[in-house]
C-alpha cells in the first residue's frame, strides 16, 4: 500500500494521509500537527519494522475503513480488538512519548508499551530479539527529519508493507 502524506499550508492544524491500496482503492485521514512525527506516520515506522500483521495500517491495507479501525484500536474498552492491533497501538504510543521526551529511554519505552497493553487486557509485544533504538526510535527520528524538511503544499510518499524491516538481530535490512 502506498501512503501519501500531504503537508498543507503553514496555518493548517492538520495534514492529510492518503492510503492507496494495492487494488487501487483509496481512503484518507487527517493528521493533527503536534510538533513531532504525526501519530499515523509512527504507525508506518512500527508496522513496517516489526513482524506484526494486524495493526492499523495492515487493517487499512486489507480494506478496512479508516474511521472504523481508528475507533476500534484506540478504544481500550474494546476487548474484541486483535492482540497485534493492541500491541501496535501501545508501541506507537510509547514511541510517541519518547519523541516528545527528546531522547530515548529504552526502559521507559518498554514499560510504557507494556502498561498500555496490560491496560487493554493484552500481553505486551516481545522486543527481546530486537534493537529497539535502531528499529524504532532511530527510524522515527529519520522520518521526522524527512517530514519536517518537506515544504508546505508538498507530499511525502512511502511504500508500506507489513514488517520486518528489522531482522531478529536488530539490524535494519
Amino acid at each position: 500500500m502506498k501512503l501519501i502524506a500531504e503537508k498543507r499550508s503553514k496555518n493548517d492544524l492538520y495534514d492529510v494521509l492518503r492510503f492507496v491500496r494495492n487494488n487501487g482503492s483509496c481512503t484518507d485521514t487527517l493528521m493533527p500537527r503536534q510538533g513531532i512525527l504525526p501519530h499515523d506516520l509512527l504507525h508506518y515506522v512500527v508496522e513496517s519494522a516489526l513482524p506484526l500483521r494486524h495493526g492499523f495500517l495492515s487493517l487499512v491495507a486489507r480494506g478496512a475503513d479508516v474511521a472504523f479501525v481508528m475507533e476500534a484500536v484506540h478504544d481500550p474498552a474494546n476487548s474484541a480488538v486483535e492482540l497485534e492491533a493492541v500491541q501496535v497501538e501501545a508501541i506507537v504510543e510509547g514511541l510517541q512519548a519518547q519523541l516528545w521526551q527528546g531522547e530515548f529511554d529504552e526502559d521507559a519505552f518498554l514499560e510504557g508499551a507494556a502498561l498500555a497493553c496490560h491496560a487493554r487486557g493484552k500481553p505486551p509485544f516481545d522486543f527481546s530479539p530486537f534493537d529497539v533504538r535502531c528499529c524504532l526510535y532511530e527510524r522515527a527520528l529519520a522520518l521526522h527529519r524527512q517530514w519536517s524538511a518537506a515544504p508546505y503544499y508538498s507530499t511525502l510518499s512511502l511504500e508500506f508493507a507489513p514488517g520486518a524491516v528489522c531482522a531478529l538481530s536488530g539490524a535494519v535490512t
